[in-house]
């Protein structure tokens, strides 16, 4: 008999229909009843020995909530006898012209029970206490994870205890994730926790990658992918990481629709075993980068988000460097410019800021100047040291890239079809923050923000924290300057300033949309002994009215 291992996680929902992804222990039929009799069922496709299935669910009503549960090969799986929480359910979107996002990047699995917590409670874990104790009340409407689902190369306690009975740790890759079978250790991990399995049971989520699901400062540059590459245990690592992000997180990413045109999804699940599809895919997608999109746009009703990959879809050449290679770049400007008007709020994410402080970003500029040779083979050497050990590899690095974000922004948010605001939505850092850009030349009509929320979960070194304060100080902006002047760099294309933070913690922002108006609450996690984590407000603010 089939068990359920891991999951459900509700992913994709519209008015009629939703996607919900398990992953079970032995080839099966997946299917989901729901209460108010939608459903639908999936057979089990296999990759390396695991088998999942990501059921397509119909008949759902707009504006309504089901309660729902797993079948096994007919047998019921999923609510878990005995579950402190209440039944797992889908709330289809209405037609009403409310949304609300919460969001947030970094986490760390929380340690197993009864072993303290060294860098607090989980934002996630104090989100589902609150909504297990009041099912009827405020909910996400969707949880965007930006970002480090899981930490390939910052393994904990447990996983490398773990990891040192398959292998040596003392040889590399060392105590970080080795294959694809390490890579789903750390899912079981993250997700097995009782109150996250149940959120994302009942909160649907859109995720993207960034560095830490793969390594560290992923695709810096060409030289450090040439350093990766010569060794003898990247290649392994990076296809078994895109291959368990494709899995456990892509798929539940794009609609019914286009799983359904999609070739890889249909090559995958047409053979009794994956594994060799779903590799070669990933061997593409490395070596041709934009033969593979990891970047993906949902509409909820007049709410656009477009998820864009800042990652894989880089171009690392110092002659040439970019965020997002040429086709990437036009995809996104073709997602953000579709049917001007037909959305009030535009939301951008990107794992990494685009809008950093000054002297950070200033740094970041001068770095890239130094690399590409603008004072000199000696200088070069000497910044791209600099740029692996200060991770100098945000928007701000790819100069280029950060300019034609400010000019795609500034085309959309202006005219008459404008929307009311442009939302860059971004975590990383591990601390929050509220930028807001200015254009010489008067700027856009929708009101522009850079929302910055992380970590979920994870520790926050007293070096970003110095880091972070000293980069905003106008004391320090001239320092910043001088970088400027010795990289030869022109002039960013708009000016910005902080206008909320930084602040540190385990926390959680949420934009709550309404027709044109936009409010953003940020929440930190706290212990409370009696009744579990729970979340308490640090901002509540109007960023339209």
């Amino acid at each position: 008999m089939a068990d359920l291992r891991l999951g459900p996680l509700l992913r994709y929902t519209d008015g009629s229909s939703a996607t919900i992804w398990v992953e079970a222990t032995r080839p099966c039929t997946a299917e989901v009843r729901c209460a108010d009799g939608a459903g639908g069922t999936a057979r089990t496709f296999q990759i390396a020995g695991h088998h999942y299935a990501l059921v397509p669910v119909t008949g759902l009503t707009a504006g309504t909530a089901t309660t729902y549960e797993v079948l096994l090969d007919g047998t019921r799986v999923w609510p878990l006898p005995d579950s402190p929480f209440p039944p797992s359910a889908i709330h289809a979107p209405g037609r009403d012209d409310r949304l609300r996002v919460a969001f947030g990047s970094c986490r760390w699995a929380a340690p197993p029970a009864g072993e303290d917590d060294p860098v607090g409670p989980d934002a996630l874990d104090a989100l589902a206490t609150r909504l297990a104790a009041d099912p009827e009340g405020e909910r996400p409407d969707v949880l965007l994870l930006l970002g480090d689902q899981v930490y390939a190369d910052e393994t904990s306690d447990s996983t490398q205890r773990w990891l040192a009975a398959r292998r040596d740790l003392k040889e590399p890759p060392g105590s970080g994730v080795a294959d694809y079978e390490e890579y789903t250790h750390l899912y079981y991990e993250s997700w097995l926790d009782e109150r996250i399995r149940w959120l994302l049971s009942t909160v649907p989520s859109c995720m993207i990658f960034d560095d830490h699901d793969v390594i560290d400062d992923w695709n810096t540059s060409a030289a450090w992918l040439a350093d990766m590459r010569a060794t003898d245990w990247w290649q392994e690592r990076l296809l078994s990481g895109l291959m368990s992000y494709w899995v456990h997180q892509h798929l539940g990413n794009i609609s019914p629709e286009e799983l359904a045109a999609d070739p890889v999804y249909e090559a995958v699940r047409a053979v009794p075993d994956g594994t060799d599809v779903l590799r070669t895919f990933a061997a593409r997608a490395d070596a041709a980068p934009d033969t593979a999109r990891w970047s993906y746009r949902r509409d909820f009703g007049r709410v656009r988000l477009v998820m864009v990959d800042s990652r894989a879809a880089r171009v690392l050449a110092e002659d040439d460097r970019a965020m997002l290679d040429p086709g990437e770049e036009a995809w996104l400007r073709a997602q953000v410019l579709d049917t001007p008007g037909s959305y009030d709020h535009l939301l951008l994410g990107t794992s990494l800021p685009w809008l950093l402080p000054h002297l950070v970003h200033d740094a970041e500029g001068w770095n890239a100047a130094l690399c590409h040779g603008e004072r000199g083979p000696r200088w070069a050497r000497l910044g791209e040291k600099v740029r692996r050990a200060a991770d100098l590899e945000h928007w701000p690095a790819f100069p280029e890239s950060f300019a034609g974000l400010a000019e795609l922004i500034a085309e959309a948010g202006s005219g008459p079809d404008a929307p009311a605001t442009v939302c860059v939505l971004s975590g990383d850092v591990h601390h929050a923050y509220i930028a807001e850009p200015s254009w010489p030349a008067g700027g856009p009509d929708a009101r522009v923000v850079q929302l910055v929320c992380s970590p979920v979960h994870n520790s926050v070194p007293l070096s970003i924290r110095l880091a972070f304060r000293v980069g905003w100080n106008a004391a320090f902006r001239a320092f910043g300057r001088l970088l400027a002047r010795h990289g030869r760099l022109a002039r960013p294309p708009v000016t910005w300033r902080k206008t909320g933070g930084p602040w540190f913690g385990n926390q959680l922002m949420t934009l709550d949309l309404r027709g044109r108006s936009a409010r953003l609450r940020l929440e930190q996690a706290r212990a409370r002994e009696e009744t579990g984590p729970d979340l308490t407000t640090l901002l509540d603010t109007e960023l339209a009215p």
